[in-house]
């Protein structure tokens, strides 16, 4: 079988809004979700500055014993889950539960967990102190089998790991397994909060961070020629993914459809990108072949866009290897300039970013682009959105270990 797979609800926090429209509203408005941490004392560290999810208050949304048995990656999953359901009244079939799936995921888990609870053993060097819910909190598919069990889904619920591009692939899994007829419909997204001191340093440690703390709004400069590198950041985007047929019987609205999916692996190096470009080149090309369109009919791109060194002249690379002289003429922006670095869950917000920009017919900026970099020398919306047409948009995640996922939506027409 291969069926139409549309997608009928979204649901969102990031360090923009703790809704889809709050959110959205700050992307097309170039508004930087950056500022110092708060989180932890950071007069130790060179980073200091990272994209938090602002005003939180866990107890908003759920009770407070509740919040104390979940990772708060958890937690943001929970807030993003209960806007989808509110917004596009997914439920599950009571007669055939097992045609409902859950793909959400967790490049990183619940490391918040683990350091507390870690730190505390350490500390006090008492094992009956750890929290009998370290478990389900570290789990990378622990906010996945929370959905699970909320709305009584009992189809294929996993969590594919793939970096920085996690949460890519779990839409992607749930798009393959609706259109091949094994589902017929899926919650699919990623939840991330990886804002901890060791988290930050590590990643540090290997060059990939900004240091420019004095201006956090302006530390995250995508394809800039000065740009020096990504931002941490926190959240968690979801996607309600049906059958065609599903979603019409139920009268659901249609947000748009996801036409193409790829995944490679580069096989080259476990943090750096290959020069070359090569798997990322093959898996824009794949997903263009399963979506059977050309280059001609992307209209926009919303590029991985780290504002790392290595993975921006990578990615340009990418796009001119397979669209040629098109590549030029394709507005691509990095979203991430203004979420930070949300690990596999900006990937997730990314594609929705992707369907709300068919919907207002927008290309979001790049903000912080001030210099062209003779490597970086394609359109990357600079600073202020674009309102041009938009049918089809890719969308590109990256992730170490050579990680490169491809997703293609489209507007949808019956």
């Amino acid at each position: 079988m291969s069926r139409r797979v549309v997608i009928t609800g979204v649901g969102m926090i990031t360090p923009l809004g703790h809704t889809v429209e709050t959110t959205w509203e700050n992307i097309k408005a170039g508004v930087s979700g950056v500022g110092l941490i708060t989180r932890y004392d950071t007069s130790n560290h060179a980073v200091k500055i990272a994209a938090e999810v602002k005003n939180w208050d866990a107890t908003q949304y759920m009770p407070a014993k509740e919040t104390r048995r979940r990772d708060l990656y958890q937690q943001f999953i929970e807030v993003a889950m209960q806007e989808l359901l509110r917004e596009s009244g997914f439920e599950v079939d009571k007669d055939k539960p097992q045609r409902t799936g859950v793909i959400v995921g967790s490049a990183v888990g619940g490391v918040t967990a683990y350091y507390n609870e870690a730190e505390t053993f350490i500390t006090t060097g008492d094992p009956r102190r750890i929290t009998p819910f370290g478990i389900p909190m570290l789990m990378v598919e622990g906010g996945g089998n929370q959905i699970a069990i909320h709305i009584g889904a009992m189809g294929a619920s996993y969590a594919p790991i793939s970096a920085c591009a996690t949460g890519a692939d779990c839409i992607g899994h749930a798009f393959d397994l609706i259109r091949m007829g094994r589902l017929d419909q899926a919650i699919a997204g990623c939840g991330e909060a990886p804002i901890i001191p060791i988290g930050i340093a590590a990643f540090d440690r290997t060059g990939a961070c900004s240091r420019l703390n004095e201006t956090p709004a302006e530390a995250v400069k995508p394809f800039d020629k000065n740009r020096q590198g990504l931002v941490f950041s926190e959240g968690a985007a979801l996607l309600a993914l049906e059958a065609l047929e599903h979603a019409k019987a139920r009268g659901a609205q249609i947000l748009g459809e996801i036409v193409g999916y790829a995944s490679t692996s580069d096989a080259f190096h476990i943090t750096a990108p290959d020069p070359e470009a090569k798997g990322a080149a093959i898996v824009v090309q794949a997903a263009l072949d399963d979506a059977r369109l050309t280059p001609n009919d992307i209209d926009y791109i919303n590029a991985h866009g780290t504002a790392t060194s290595l993975n921006d002249a990578m990615e340009t690379k990418a796009i001119k290897r397979v669209f040629g002289e098109r590549a030029y003429r394709v507005p691509m922006s990095s979203t991430k300039s203004m979420t930070g670095h949300a690990m596999g869950a900006t990937a997730a917000m990314e594609a929705v970013f992707a369907l709300l920009a068919i919907r207002d017919q927008i290309a979001p900026p790049t903000i912080n682009y001030q210099e062209p970099d003779p490597e970086c020398d394609l359109d990357y919306v600079p600073n202020v959105a674009r309102e041009i047409p938009i049918r089809h948009v890719m969308s590109n995640s990256f992730g170490f270990g050579g990680h490169n996922v491809s997703l293609i939506f489209s507007q949808f027409n019956d």
